[in-house]
């Protein structure tokens, strides 16, 4: 008897429990799993995203200016004047006999009256006598030479005058030597006088 008022009560049941599951309130809905690992993916590009958005851009630094090398100035070449002739070196220039250019031969024969002089050669050696004739009265002037040994005495007829007298000296063992003085045979004393070479001097005693 029981069991069958169960049977017709257990359809009411069903019925009444379905109805009540569809007047209820409806439960959260289950995602699929790929609905889920898309969601994931979205989100997790989302947070990227955001995460850059916060990081402060980085100003770029501006670029040092270069200073650029100051030109040298540039210094023009003055053009070298143009001479009209070549610059020669200067050159001696001979004075016409009878003005001071007494660098030549003595004339004897046009110097003037002339007087003796003895020169003495007491240098112990051979001597190479010059004498140099300043220009007198009568306009002449000149050089005149000699040799001389050891000890000679040298008796010469010379024109009146101031001489300018050089001995070169030449000793027995090969040295050399020189010595000199002015020698000046007055005009009008007639007589003989001497000049003695010395190693040190040529001297009128």
């Amino acid at each position: 008897m029981e069991i069958k008022m169960f049977k017709k009560v257990f359809p009411l049941l069903i019925a009444l429990a379905i109805f009540l599951t569809a007047c209820g309130p409806q439960g959260t809905p289950t995602l699929a799993p790929a609905e889920v690992e898309g969601t994931a993916v979205s989100s997790a590009w989302t947070m990227v995203a955001m995460t850059q958005l916060a990081i402060p851009t980085a100003t770029p630094i501006p670029p040092t200016e270069t200073p650029s090398p100051t030109p040298l100035p540039t210094f023009t070449a003055l053009a070298s004047p143009t001479l009209s002739a070549p610059l020669l070196p200067p050159t001696a220039t001979l004075a016409p006999a009878g003005q001071d250019n007494c660098l030549k031969p003595l004339n004897i024969g046009e110097a003037g009256p002339q007087s003796g002089v003895r020169f003495e050669n007491q240098t112990g050696g051979t001597v190479s006598l010059s004498l140099t004739l300043n220009t007198n009265e009568f306009g002449q002037c000149g050089a005149l030479s000699y040799s001389m040994s050891k000890n000679e005495k040298l008796v010469l007829s010379l024109p009146k005058g101031v001489y300018f007298a050089y001995a070169w000296i030449t000793y027995a063992d090969g040295s050399t030597g020189n010595s000199s003085g002015m020698v000046n045979n007055r005009v009008g004393d007639n007589h003989q006088f001497k000049a003695v070479i010395k190693k040190e001097a040529i001297v009128v005693p």
